[in-house]
Formats: structure tokens, C-alpha cells, sequence
């Protein structure tokens, strides 16, 4: 008996479990709901009962007359709901507020915001379209989507969104759906659709799938016409009919059905599926067993008023099984019209009964049994959330499609053997694109008024990356390349002098126009023209992210529905928000102060700061003038004088590289470098105690000095004002050095005696080390850190000597020197001894922005790879990032700067024992941070307009910048 009495309980069980699955407007304090209900149906007339099967549609951005009308509907026709339109959150939150303070009882609030409040009204968030989101693998994501745009419609007092739309879009001419449609695969559409919905319950908000049976496989829009959908019952069965089922079974709240002719599921050929009571008390109700509600399309589109003629088009849709009436034309005919078939007996009292009792469980689902009025403070950041910027990211980086990649053409390699060229199509912008595009290597807009011009113009390039733009303003925009496009297109393709990369921010139907893919070499489909898609295809044709996304649609009989290439990260920096990567935005924010305060306290007339971690720039802005008197601002184009980062971002690497090649170890000695030097007192002074400024060698040696005349002005006996025989050493415009002076150079080190304190930092181990480079590969040491290293990281912003490669006006001033050059340094070295060995020195010589020496700190916080190439070994950076003296109270690595030992040092102090960095003369400095996986980039160009500015140094800013960027970690 008492295995018995289990058993019928477990039976009761299920059976609770299995109607409440079927319920979707079942509270989950049912009795408290049931209650409520039966309370609110027992005290209403007829004529509220009546007015509660309505929802009437209004704008926030109509006129007071028109907006007034809705209160004296809500008065006087006892509405039941509003569907708001277009308008702003703060005029609709004013509204709503208005609205249902006149209510008896509270309205029930509905929009359509299939991607978003955005799809409705101005300054609120817009997610991806469904298109886009059928393209992601995992359905998750989806989930947060739907959970955020319901998060979205509760806090504005909205509690069903007429979402989301299940049509299997299978005929890629329909030209309402599109867009709005998961895809054409009703697997991929079912899932997706049962996602959305179970996100947007959990956000407290009904769902109403639409548009029943299913308004996918049509080529007519049913706001003008009525749509046939002309397939027998087993195809729809099977297809249009498919993603109900499950999102029936995953508690969808409503059915919005939708104005079609369906003749395998209605015998009148001209009655609409949102009239006919064989589909929805029928199909959708008996057959599929839905109980929740069912609405109609709006009431006042053409596929339903040219059938209902002169006969209440809202009456025959109640008496079909409709549940809500959306958008009637005339309310006051639509309810005296429902009263006089009550009385008649065409409707009876249950039936009306039914569904005002599951309108008002709708309500008390929703919340409204506790009513409270929508705030307005806070209410835009409330709806434009930092969380909501990170889910459209996250959804875009797993939706963007690579649909072909030839000879694995993606992400692009090699950037020292590329030249890559970007041309744009489309009638909508593409300059985020191709601002992103240049963040990883130089790319360079091609432009031509005709194809033979442009073709022209794309000669020496060997990478061409197309970009097709189309308006990301709404779904419906037209999204087709033009018949020039086209043409354009397939020349570019004949064209077999380069690579071709299209990349399509448009629905992937554009692609059917194709007349042949075989002559584009990779294909990526990033689906909208947004910012956030044009910046994540840029990231994924170069490898700062893979390819994850899946083909929601076939594109004829090339690619099938479900295709997509998955690619690799190749390493390289990435860009996002401070929240991506564990830091707050607003607490980062306290560097934007930091950096201005020293410009307003004179320390640098400008800067650029830049912080990155875990792979992704979250920071990177420009601040101030190149000079006191400019009218420029900084940008992120502008090159800094790194200074004495030099040694680590330039000198430091070759070394490595030529300790891994058993070209030079630790322990050999200077006398064993350079032979000269065997007889002297650095004979036995090594390249670890050298670099670990450890050797007793001379912080600097003022070489200049003993080339200036008595006037202290550079003396003729050293110098010409053009270069000629003997006098090719470029120090400056309109100054050039013997060429003789290069081995006075290095027999003036020679000559120099140990100094006594063991720890000094020098400079002159690095002049050292760049003759040992030079004289070792014959190769001068710009030419072999440029082909080396810059160009392969797609570092093309930095280099010596940087008039050879760009514009003057690109390149922050430096000085002006009244001391040695006597005319402002702009484009030549700061460095004295620098600049009188051409501009390229061991320790500094090197330009170069912000982003580019982030990459370079990347690859060593990678362990030597970056971009898909190993640089150095990990073992390497490990052992010249060590501190050997620290017993000797000697902070330095091998090269590189370390955190203080006691309390005052080049950090906050805040850093990791393992970090590393540098800083430079010319107000630079970089740090990285393996620990939290942060690098912070500062240049400035505090010695302008002259070194003797120490206030930079003084203030300590950098690092107290570098402080706010770890304070800015959330813990």
C-alpha cells in the first residue's frame, strides 16, 4: 500500500508539472494568481470585460491631441492594453505613467522590440537582428539577449514584447521577414526562438511568438497585401509550424498570429489566418494544445481589412480564438459589435470569459497586481547598460561568419610581406572598419572613379580587403550590391596580382547576387554595419579573434545553411571595454583626470595612454596638443620619441634573439664582444652585469660637448650643413657629422675607467651592444629590428628615423634646443649620442605610438608569440626578465626595469614582482604585468619645449596613473 500511495503521488506530480509546462501564463504562487484574478473578472461590467480583449497603439513622439485621445479610450472604452510605437524612454515612461493612473485596472503594456526597445524608440540599445543571432553556435548567448531586452522592457514599464519572430525565412526575396528571422533551418529557428523566450521570462516579461503559422516562405508583405502561403499540411507540419511546437513546450506566453492566406489550413481561400477559426482554435489551440494567448496581428493592415470589407474584422477575430485584438480601426464599433453578439448568443459568456481571465493572468504574470509607476531617473543608463555593450560584443564575435578562406588566406600572416589595400562599397560608412583594419598593420583606402582607375591605383598591393557597407538603420533597408558593384567586384576578382578579401555587413541574401566566388579568395559575413561588426570582422581577419559563426541561411548551392570555417586567434591585441577583462570603466576613468591635470599643470603640452589586459586594448586615448601653440590635437596617429624605451622595445629583442642563436651569452665580456676593448678597464665587465646596469660603467658620456666650437655652437671642424664626401651623418636638419666621429665614439667608451658604486644606470652598455649587433650581422640595427620584429608585428608605426617613412606633421616635437642644434627637434632623436650616430642608437632613437608599443609588450607577456609567429622563446624573456643582483639591493632584469625593491621606485608599487617595463627621458613609459595581465603604456613629450621640465618626474604621475589603473580591477 505504501509503494502504491508513491506511485499515485509521483503520477500527481507529473501531472502538475506537466500542466503548469503547458500553462505559460500560470503564475508560480498560482493560488495567489487565481485569487486575483477571479477578484478583479467578479467586480467588472461587460462593457470592461469587453474593453480588456483591446490594445490600441500610440506614439510618445505624437502630439498632445493625439496622445489625449488614448486617456478618454482608456476612460471610456476600458482598455485593456496600449502598444507603444515610436518615441523616446523618457516622453513613453511620462505616458505610460499617465495611462495607467486612469486605469481600473492596470493596462498591460506591449511593443514590439523583436532586437530591442531600439526597434521602437530613440536612445535605447539595439541588439543584434535575429539573422545575426542565428548565425551564433551556442543558444546561451541568445538567452541573454532575450534576458536583457526583457530586462530592458520591464524597467519601462513594458510587460509583453510582441517577440520573437519564429518565421523560417526560407525565400530569400520576402521582404518583411529577412532579417528578422532566425534563418531558414527550423532546428537552428527553434532553438534560437526558445532561447529568446526563456531569457525574456526570466526578465519577468511575456513573450509572443509571430508570426503563426508562419510568415517565412512569402514574397509579399501583409501590411499591403495577403500573403499565400500555398503548401500542403505535411510541409507545414513540418516546417512553418515546427518552432511553435517548441517554443510551446518552452512557455512562450503568446501566439501572435499573423494575416495569411493559408489554404491547406482554411477551405475560404480569401479569409486571413488571423480571422480563421479552423488555424487558431484548430491548428494552433486543439492541435499544438497552446493555452496561452493568442493575439492578432495588427487589426488595420491590408491583409485583413480588404477581406473584412463592411464586417467587423475584430469580432470575426475573437470568434476565431483570438485572445487580444491588437491596433483595431475603430474600437467603439469593434466593442459594440462583440456586445451585440453576446446578447445574441453568438458569444457566450465563457468564451468571453476565457479570455479576459487569461488576459488578466497575463497581468498578474507580469506584475501589475502590485502596480508601480515607471521611474525616469536613471532611466537612460538603465536601458544602455555597460553589461549591454558586452553581450552585442560577445554576440557579434561569435556570429561573424568566415564563409570561404582560400589557401587559409585568414587571419592574415606575415604582415611583413603584405601590402594591403581597402576598398569601399556599399552606400554606408565603413570608416570604423577600416580604422580598426589600420590598428593591426598599415592599410590604405583605394579609391578610383572608374574600375580601370581603381585597378590602377591597387598596383604593388597584394592584399585587397572590399568592404560592402549597407545601412544598419533597420532591417528592411535595402542591403544589394548595385550592378557596378557587381562589375567592379568580378574585375577586381579577375585580377589575380593580389588577394582578395570581401567582407559583407549586410543580410547574407546580398550575396546570391555573386555571379562567381571563385575569384574571391576569403569571404567574411559580418551581417550588420554597426560599429561593434565592422570593428570584430577587422579583429577577425587578422587573428586578434577566431571565426565561430555558422551560415543561418544557404546562399544557393555554394554554401549550405549551418557552413561556416572556423579559424584560430593568432595572438594578437584585441579591443573592448574595461569590463571585458575584469576592470571598471568608471573607476579607469580617474587616468582621463590624471593625464589632463598634468597637461593644465604644464608637465607635457600632450599624451597618449594606452592599457590592454588579457589580450584586449580597454584604454587608449589622446590628450592635448603636439605643442603649447598648436591647433592640432593629439591623436593616435601621432609618434612619440620613445627615448630609452628603445632598449627594451628594439635593442633588447636582437639581443635576445642572438642569445638563443649562440651568438652571445650572459657571461661573455666586452673585451670578448669587441676586441678593441680587451686592453681596457671593460674588458671583464659582462653583458649580464652590463645590462643589469651593474657593470660600473658611466651613466651617459656627453659626446656632443667636443664637437662645439668656443661659441658652444657645433663646430665646422666635425660638422657641414649638407651632407657630402665624408659627411653623411644626418644629427639634424641642415647638420651633418664626419663620419670619422663613429670610431671616436666607440674609442671614447674604450677609454672610460669603472666607476666605483656597483649599481649606475648607463646607457653606454647599449652602445656596446649595437656595434656587437651591427658588426655581428652586417646588418645596421634599424634595418634588423624593422624586418625583424616592427614589420612582422604589424608594428609599421614604429621605426627609426622616422622622416624616411611619414609625414613631418604626424611626429611630436621633442625640444627646442638652444644647447647643441640650436632649432626645434621634430623627427630626429633627442638623445644627443643618438642622433650623432644617424638617429639609430642602442638606447634610444625609436618612434613609435602608444598601440604599437602595446603590441611589442604583448609578445613578450605572450611568451615571445604574437600574430602566429614565435618571436623569442618563453625561456629567454624569462631569463633576461630575472633580477640576478637583488641581493645586492639591484632592482633590473636583464634589460628591462623591474619593480622596486624598497618603497620608492619606477612603479606604485601596486605591481607584481614578475612585471617589467621601461621608462624614457622624453616623458615615455611602458609597463606589463604577467600577473594580471596588463600593459600600460604612457608617452609624452614633456621635454618640449625643454628638457630642463622636470615636472613629470617630480609629480610622479605615471605612476600614479599606473596606481588608478590597477585601483580600476574589480576584485
Amino acid at each position: 500500500m505504501q509503494i502504491k500511495r508513491y506511485f499515485f503521488f509521483f503520477i500527481f506530480i507529473l501531472t502538475v508539472a506537466g500542466q503548469a509546462q503547458q500553462n505559460p501564463l500560470q503564475a508560480a504562487d498560482s493560488v495567489a494568481q487565481l485569487q486575483w484574478v477571479d477578484g478583479i473578472y467578479s467586480q467588472m461590467t461587460q462593457e470592461e470585460k469587453i474593453g480588456q480583449l483591446f490594445m490600441v497603439l500610440v506614439a510618445s513622439d505624437q502630439d498632445k491631441a493625439s496622445t489625449d485621445k488614448i486617456k478618454k479610450l482608456i476612460v471610456e472604452e476600458h482598455l485593456g492594453g496600449i502598444i507603444f510605437s515610436t518615441g523616446g524612454p523618457q516622453r513613453q515612461a511620462k505616458l505610460t505613467n499617465e495611462y495607467q493612473s486612469l486605469a481600473k485596472v492596470p493596462l498591460l503594456i506591449g511593443m514590439d522590440a523583436e532586437w530591442g526597445l531600439a526597434m521602437r524608440l530613440d536612445s535605447t540599445f539595439a541588439y543584434p537582428w535575429n539573422m545575426t543571432l542565428g548565425a551564433i553556435k551556442d543558444s546561451s548567448i541568445v538567452e541573454e539577449v532575450g534576458f536583457r531586452i526583457g530586462s530592458h522592457a520591464k524597467r519601462m514599464g513594458v510587460h509583453i514584447n510582441f517577440a520573437p519572430d519564429v518565421d523560417i525565412n526560407i525565400n530569400p526575396r520576402n521582404p518583411i521577414i529577412g532579417n528578422r528571422s532566425f534563418g531558414e533551418d527550423r532546428e537552428n529557428v527553434a532553438q534560437k526562438g526558445a532561447a529568446f523566450v526563456r531569457g525574456m521570462s526570466r526578465a519577468g516579461v511575456l513573450t509572443s511568438a509571430k508570426h503563426f503559422p508562419g510568415h517565412g516562405d512569402t514574397a509579399v508583405d501583409s501590411h499591403k497585401d495577403l500573403p499565400v502561403i500555398p503548401f500542403e499540411k505535411e510541409r507545414l507540419d513540418s516546417v512553418e509550424l515546427y518552432p511553435y511546437k517548441k517554443l510551446i513546450l518552452a512557455g512562450v506566453s503568446g501566439v501572435m498570429v499573423a494575416h495569411l492566406n493559408v489554404p491547406a489550413l482554411e477551405s475560404d481561400e480569401k479569409r486571413p489566418s488571423s480571422l480563421s477559426a479552423d488555424i487558431i482554435s484548430g491548428t494552433l489551440k486543439k492541435e499544438l494544445g497552446f493555452q496561452g494567448l493568442v493575439l492578432t496581428d495588427a487589426l488595420n493592415m491590408k491583409g485583413v481589412t480588404d477581406f473584412a470589407g463592411d464586417i467587423n474584422a475584430e469580432l470575426q477575430a475573437f470568434l476565431a480564438g483570438n485572445d487580444i485584438l491588437l491596433m483595431p480601426k475603430d474600437i467603439s464599433a469593434a466593442r459594440g459589435a462583440i456586445s451585440e453578439a453576446l446578447a445574441q448568443g453568438v458569444i457566450s459568456e465563457s468564451r468571453l470569459a476565457s479570455s479576459v481571465k487569461k488576459i488578466l493572468m497575463a497581468k498578474y504574470k507580469a506584475g501589475l497586481y502590485d502596480y508601480e509607476p515607471v521611474k525616469s531617473d536613471g532611466l537612460y543608463q538603465d536601458l544602455n547598460s555597460v553589461e549591454d555593450q558586452l553581450l552585442y560584443e560577445k554576440a557579434f564575435e561569435n556570429a561573424i561568419t568566415l564563409v570561404k578562406n582560400n589557401v587559409s588566406l585568414l587571419p592574415v600572416k606575415n604582415l611583413e610581406n603584405k601590402k594591403i589595400a581597402y576598398v569601399r562599397m556599399g552606400d554606408d560608412t565603413g570608416d570604423a572598419f577600416l580604422t580598426a583594419l589600420q590598428k593591426f598593420t598599415d592599410v590604405t583606402e583605394v579609391k578610383g572613379k572608374d574600375i580601370g582607375t581603381l585597378k590602377a591605383n591597387l598596383g604593388g598591393f597584394n592584399v585587397v580587403i572590399v568592404g560592402f557597407h549597407k545601412s544598419n538603420e533597420s532591417p528592411w533597408k535595402p542591403y544589394k550590391f548595385s550592378e557596378k558593384e557587381l562589375y567592379w567586384l568580378a574585375e577586381l576578382g579577375r585580377s589575380r596580382n593580389f588577394n582578395l578579401i570581401l567582407s559583407v555587413f549586410a543580410k547574407p541574401y546580398a550575396l546570391l547576387d555573386l555571379v562567381n566566388y571563385n575569384d574571391i579568395d576569403a569571404l567574411v559575413l559580418g551581417y550588420q554595419n554597426s560599429k561593434i561588426a565592422l570593428e570584430k570582422s577587422a579583429e577577425v581577419i587578422f587573428g586578434a579573434i577566431p571565426a565561430k559563426g555558422v551560415l543561418p541561411v544557404s546562399l544557393g548551392s555554394d554554401f549550405s545553411v549551418g557552413h561556416g570555417i572556423l579559424s584560430k586567434s593568432l595572438g594578437r591585441l584585441g579591443y573592448s571595454i574595461p569590463e571585458r577583462v575584469g576592470m571598471k570603466g568608471s573607476l579607469l576613468s580617474r587616468v582621463d583626470t590624471l593625464v589632463r591635470n598634468g597637461i593644465d599643470s604644464l608637465m607635457y603640452p600632450g599624451a597618449q595612454v594606452l592599457v590592454a589586459r588579457r589580450g584586449k586594448v580597454i584604454y587608449n586615448k589622446n590628450f592635448g596638443k603636439p605643442t603649447y601653440d598648436s591647433t592640432d590635437s593629439i591623436t593616435s596617429d601621432h609618434l612619440y620619441d620613445l627615448a630609452s624605451l628603445t632598449k627594451i622595445l628594439s635593442t633588447l629583442p636582437v639581443v635576445m634573439a642572438m642569445e638563443e642563436e649562440g651568438k652571445i651569452s650572459l657571461n661573455d665580456t666586452f673585451g670578448e664582444l669587441i676586441q678593441a676593448y680587451d686592453t681596457t678597464d671593460l674588458k671583464n665587465v659582462t653583458v649580464l652585469k652590463a645590462l643589469s646596469h651593474y657593470g660600473r660603467l658611466p651613466s651617459w658620456i656627453a659626446f656632443y660637448l667636443s664637437t662645439l666650437n668656443k661659441d658652444r655652437k657645433p663646430s665646422s671642424e666635425f660638422y657641414r650643413s649638407r651632407p657630402g664626401p665624408g659627411y653623411s651623418i644626418e644629427v639634424t636638419k641642415n647638420l651633418y657629422l664626419s663620419d670619422a666621429y663613429q670610431d671616436s665614439i666607440y674609442n671614447r667608451i674604450g677609454r672610460q675607467s669603472l666607476k666605483s658604486n656597483r649599481y649606475r644606470y648607463s646607457d653606454v652598455a647599449y652602445y656596446v651592444m649595437k656595434k656587437y649587433i651591427e658588426d655581428t650581422y652586417e646588418e645596421p640595427l634599424d634595418k634588423l629590428a624593422r624586418e625583424k620584429y616592427f614589420l612582422p608585428l604589424g608594428t609599421n608605426n614604429t621605426g627609426y628615423r622616422p622622416l624616411d617613412y611619414f609625414e613631418k606633421k604626424r611626429i611630436v616635437p621633442s625640444e627646442i634646443d638652444n644647447y647643441y642644434r640650436y632649432q626645434t627637434v621634430q623627427g630626429f632623436v633627442h638623445d644627443m649620442g643618438a642622433a650623432m650616430q644617424g638617429g639609430v642608437g642602442g638606447h634610444a632613437g625609436l618612434f613609435s605610438n602608444a598601440n604599437d608599443v602595446a603590441k611589442i609588450m604583448q609578445m613578450y607577456l605572450q611568451g615571445g608569440y604574437y600574430g602566429g609567429d614565435r618571436f623569442l622563446q618563453s625561456r629567454t624573456i624569462e631569463k633576461f626578465n630575472k633580477c640576478y643582483f637583488c641581493n645586492e639591493n639591484v632592482r633590473r632584469g636583464v634589460g628591462f626595469d623591474k619593480p622596486q625593491l624598497e618603497e620608492y621606485g619606477p612603479t606604485c608599487g601596486c605591481v607584481s614582482r614578475k612585471s617589467f617595463g621601461h621608462s624614457g627621458f622624453t616623458g615615455t613609459y611602458t609597463w606589463a604585468d604577467p600577473e594580471e595581465e596588463i600593459i600600460y603604456v604612457f608617452l609624452s613629450n614633456r621635454t618640449y619645449p625643454t628638457s630642463s621640465n622636470n615636472l613629470l618626474i617630480k609629480s610622479e604621475l605615471r605612476t600614479r596613473i599606473q596606481q588608478a589603473i590597477y585601483d580600476s580591477i574589480i576584485n
